[in-house]
């Protein structure tokens, strides 16, 4: 028996202001567990809305998501998913500015039901593999903005998620920062298993990914795969 897709769309819809503006249209769409997709298209096409839908900080006004080929409707299905399954990186690094760079990573696990001596485990663990085990200590003033996204993908890491979803990840950083952060989120797609949804503006970037999705207009389509024509013999 076929499993079901990780994540999918069916016939999902979102719009704001009473319907005067529509976000996306009649998306179906299915991602299956171990992928890596890039997410394209010109601002304000709705790639965002579409990743905020994939972890329930949004609701779609029509259709339905699945998780596992099971419906999830509620924000606390929605919640115990973001805790136990979604990693998220966003543009912004969203760190508590008068929190260090571990305390940063372990808040992700509250809640969880996780001890307090294993939560510090599990966060040393995450820096150390973003490779900033010797920042732990440091402010967030204190690290470069390379360095703060790292712990900002260390705190989505921290509970072993299933998906990461990176919505311009290294839109705030400068091209060799951003570089590292890109190479460190496949390493983890490579190494760990975990599947990557990853919102890009850089065709090279979504070139590495295995799908490459496209978002126009609020509608999504997946382009087919260029085919490089055989050379004759």
């Amino acid at each position: 028996m076929t499993p079901a897709p990780l994540i999918s769309f069916e016939h999902v819809g979102r719009e704001f202001d009473e319907g005067r503006i529509v976000a996306l249209r009649d998306v179906n769409l299915a991602i299956d567990k171990g992928q890596s997709v890039a997410v394209v298209g010109a601002s304000g096409s709705g790639k965002t809305t579409l990743i905020m839908l994939m972890c329930g900080i949004m609701f779609p006004s029509t259709g339905l998501i699945r998780w596992n080929g099971e419906p999830v409707t509620t924000s606390g299905a929605w919640t115990e998913l973001r805790r136990s399954a979604i990693g998220i990186v966003f543009q912004e690094f969203n760190l508590f500015p008068t929190l260090s760079a571990i305390e940063n990573v372990e808040i992700a696990t509250f809640g969880t039901g996780i001890d307090r001596g294993e939560r510090e485990v599990r966060a040393e663990a995450a820096l150390k593999a973003v490779g900033l085990g010797a920042r732990a200590t440091h402010l967030p003033h204190q690290l470069s903005g390379g360095e703060r996204q790292r712990v900002a993908v260390a705190r989505s890491i921290v509970n072993q998620p299933t998906v990461i979803l990176a919505d311009e990840p290294t839109g705030n950083l400068d091209s060799v920062s951003g570089g590292a952060i890109m190479d460190l989120l496949f390493d983890l797609h490579r190494t760990g298993g975990v599947t990557l949804v990853v919102v890009t503006h850089n065709s090279g970037d979504a070139d590495r990914c295995a799908r490459r999705i496209q978002v126009r207009d609020g509608e999504v389509s997946e382009p087919a795969p260029m085919r490089v024509p055989e050379v004759a013999s």
